[in-house]
C-alpha cells in the first residue's frame, strides 16, 4: 500500500498539471526550501531574475495595467453611486434619474462608470487576444492563463449583473434574456442537456439561483445589487492578486 501511494504521489506530482500550479517539491532539502522562499508571494514577491525582454513595454502594449486601471476606476465611482442607490424597485429607476438631474457631478461619475467598464471589457478581451496570438499561455504560464479566463468570465459577469441596476426597460429585458439562456445551460439548467435528468426543475436550477425566483424582480435586483457591488469585485481582487503574483514569477508574457 505504501509503494502504490508512492508511486501515486510521483505521478502527480511529475505531471504537467500539478507543475503548472506548484513550481517545486516539498521543503525536505536546502534546494527545496530555498525554492519555496522564492515562490512565496509574502516573502519573495518578485523574481529571483528578470529576463530582459520581458522588461520591453512594446510586446505587451499594457493591456493587462489598462484593465486593472479601469477596474480601479469603477471602484471609485462605483463607491460614489452607492451612495445614491438604493436596490429597492420602487425606487432604484428615480435614483438613477437623481444622478443625472439632481446630484452634483451625478451624471459624471455615472458616466465614468459605464465607460470604463465598456472599456474594461474591451482591454480584457484585446489582452486576452494578444497572449493567445504570442503563445504566450504556453508552459509555465498555462496555469496563469486559467486565471486569466476566469478574470474574463468574472468581468462578463459584473458587466450583466450592473445591466439590471437601472432598472428600466432596456435593463429589464436583457437580464430577462439572459436569465431564459441560463435555463438552457447544461447540467444545471432545467431546460439544458441532463438538467432534468439531474433533477433541476424551474424552481431550484441556476435560473432559479440568480434571480431568487421565475422572474425578474426584488428578489433579483438585490441578488444582482450584491453580486456587482461585493461577490464579484472580491472574487476578482483574489484573482487578480494571484494573476499579479504569477506574472512576477513566471515572467512577463513576452517571449520565453
Amino acid at each position: 500500500m505504501k509503494k502504490l501511494f508512492e508511486q501515486v504521489r510521483d505521478a502527480v506530482m511529475s505531471s504537467q498539471i500539478y507543475r503548472s500550479v506548484f513550481r517545486h517539491d516539498f521543503p525536505n532539502t536546502d534546494a527545496n526550501r530555498a525554492l519555496v522562499m522564492f515562490s512565496n508571494v509574502i516573502l519573495h514577491l518578485h523574481p529571483v531574475r528578470v529576463r530582459r525582454g520581458a522588461l520591453k513595454v512594446k510586446f505587451t502594449w499594457c493591456l493587462g495595467g489598462l484593465t486593472f486601471f479601469f477596474f480601479i476606476l469603477l471602484t471609485i465611482t462605483g463607491v460614489f453611486l452607492m451612495f445614491y442607490y438604493v436596490p429597492d424597485t420602487r425606487r432604484a429607476y428615480n435614483d438613477i434619474k437623481d444622478l443625472g438631474t439632481v446630484i452634483y457631478f451625478g451624471t459624471l461619475f455615472r458616466n465614468l462608470h459605464r465607460w470604463a467598464a465598456h472599456a474594461m471589457v474591451l482591454s480584457v478581451w484585446l489582452h486576452m487576444t494578444r497572449v493567445f496570438f504570442t503563445g504566450s499561455y504556453k508552459p509555465p504560464r498555462e496555469f496563469n492563463w486559467v486565471v486569466g479566463v476566469v478574470l474574463l468570465s468574472i468581468t462578463l459577469l459584473l458587466s450583466w449583473t450592473g445591466y439590471l441596476l437601472p432598472w428600466d426597460q432596456l435593463a429589464l429585458w436583457a437580464v430577462t434574456v439572459g436569465s431564459k439562456m441560463a435555463e438552457a445551460s447544461p447540467l444545471v439548467g432545467n431546460a439544458g442537456p441532463f438538467g432534468p435528468e439531474l433533477g433541476f426543475t424551474i424552481g431550484n436550477d441556476i435560473t432559479f439561483l440568480l434571480l431568487g425566483g421565475t422572474v425578474v424582480g426584488q428578489s433579483a435586483l438585490l441578488r444582482f445589487y450584491v453580486l456587482h457591488c461585493l461577490g464579484l469585485p472580491l472574487v476578482a481582487s483574489l484573482l487578480m492578486a494571484v494573476h499579479f503574483w504569477r506574472i512576477r514569477k513566471d515572467g512577463f508574457s513576452g517571449p520565453l
